[in-house]
């Protein structure tokens, strides 16, 4: 019986990695147009296309960035500013990529994206929540409807870049639910496009070294928070707190993945394979940490998680 079992687990395999690796013909003759490429993950994906012969169409927050994308790819990546809050500003971009695109077909990848302020609930106004929720969720939904009649024409493909935050919460702010949105609305948005040939994939990578993670970053923008708290606040949480709660994110620091290579694999099989996968969960701490914790009881999540948090005094439930 167990010889038969593995025989049957050997032969699934076997079929699942010949179906995985079935490529389309190349999609060198669509555009990829590609959000938030100023630095990071969408940098390093715009100049990896490039390099390997798509039509590349980068969006960047700055001149800077968009300048310095330039300066690191070929003539054939065109590069335009697109800040995904500012409704008229995604608009002209749509009428841009429609002239650029032509009859050639498009395909895209929401990777804007930005962090907001992560500390706890109770220490932020609706203005830190709203922001990543509207740059990482409201923002990648308008960029998609406004190119979904393009998209539908070439039957193309769509490429959202989530987060393990979108399977498990760590922490308050406006960023895991901004994330949580992201899987809710590819979802939905894959079923609806399956009968127009669109497919829809969603990438979850965990913790990268990119400016988007940067401790440091993250760390100074908690400080400013702390600094406006009422004393009453700080005397709840400790004085220690901050000091506390940076020691303990240095240790979380050191599984932060560095190579994003594995993240733009993860986009190009989305956009070339006959067969892409529903979601892609990418990176060391993903695959071995958050999204096995996904799938354990809410108690276990909690447990672990707050294990892992600062311990500050209790008060009695009522």
């Amino acid at each position: 019986m167990f010889v038969y079992v593995l025989i049957c687990a050997v032969v699934l395999y076997i079929w699942w990695w010949i179906r995985d690796s079935s490529r389309i013909a190349a999609i060198t003759n669509k555009y990829v147009l590609i959000t938030g490429c100023d630095t990071g993950i969408g940098n390093y994906a715009a100049r990896t296309f490039d390099k390997q012969g798509f039509l590349v169409l980068a969006t960047c927050l700055t001149e800077s960035g968009a300048r310095g994308l330039k300066q690191e790819t070929s003539e054939r990546l065109k590069t335009v500013l697109l800040d995904v809050t500012d409704a008229e500003n995604v608009r002209r971009v749509g009428e841009w990529v429609k002239e650029e695109v032509g009859s050639q077909g498009l395909v895209l990848v929401n990777n804007a994206g930005i962090m907001g302020t992560l500390a706890p609930m109770d220490w932020l106004s609706i203005d830190d929540v709203r922001e990543p929720i509207e740059v990482n969720f409201i923002g990648l939904i308008h960029v998609t409807l406004v190119m979904l009649p393009m998209l539908k024409k070439a039957k193309g493909r769509i490429v959202n870049v989530s987060s393990v935050g979108g399977r498990v919460a760590a922490s308050g702010g406006g960023y895991f639910s901004s994330k949580y949105g992201v899987e809710g609305f590819t979802d939905s948005l894959r079923r609806d496009m399956k009968a127009h040939g669109v497919k829809v994939s969603c990438i979850e990578p965990g913790l990268f070294k990119t400016p988007l993670s940067d401790p440091n970053t993250v760390l100074k923008q908690r400080t400013q928070i702390w600094e406006k708290l009422p004393a009453s606040i700080k005397e709840e949480y400790g004085e220690n707190y901050l000091k506390i709660d940076a020691a303990k994110k240095k240790k979380l620091n050191l599984v932060r993945n560095s190579d994003l290579s594995i993240v733009v694999w993860c986009m190009e099989h989305a956009l070339t394979s006959q067969h892409p996968r529903t979601r892609y969960s990418v990176g060391t701490d993903a695959s071995y940490f958050w999204i096995p914790l996904s799938y354990m009881p809410t108690f276990v999540q909690d447990y672990i998680i707050l294990k892992n948090k600062v311990k500050i005094p209790t008060t009695d439930a009522m």
